[in-house]
């Protein structure tokens, strides 16, 4: 399994706020080291690799993580279930629904 994170740079060169955030549960939680791959999807450059994934795969938001296992690609923007579904750890239930209510603190793409 390839795990790639993308996070996003503001045009003013700042890291978003929510990508700064996931990042920083991924290296508390000890999940960072199961992640193969960052990507910056920088809004500063179109051609970013990071901004490149994201129109192919047609995501708008970040971040997001794409999984890719068995020749199957898999792209999550809501990190609980990422946290859920890939890396196998519970989660509260109160915690995903919050995340998925704070979804417009998600920064497009």
């Amino acid at each position: 399994m390839k795990i790639t994170l993308v996070k996003k740079i503001l045009a003013d060169g700042s890291p978003c706020r929510k990508c700064a955030d996931v990042i920083d549960k991924l290296e508390s939680s000890g999940q960072m080291q199961r992640i193969n791959e960052v990507l910056i999807a920088d809004e500063r450059d179109p051609s970013s690799e990071g901004m490149v994934l994201a129109k192919t795969l047609d995501v708008d938001r970040a971040p997001f993580f794409v999984v890719e296992q068995n020749g199957e690609q898999s792209v999550y923007t809501v990190y609980m279930k990422f946290v859920k579904e890939v890396l196998e750890q519970e989660t509260e239930e109160a915690d995903e629904l919050k995340e998925i209510m704070d979804n417009n603190d998600l920064d497009f793409l």
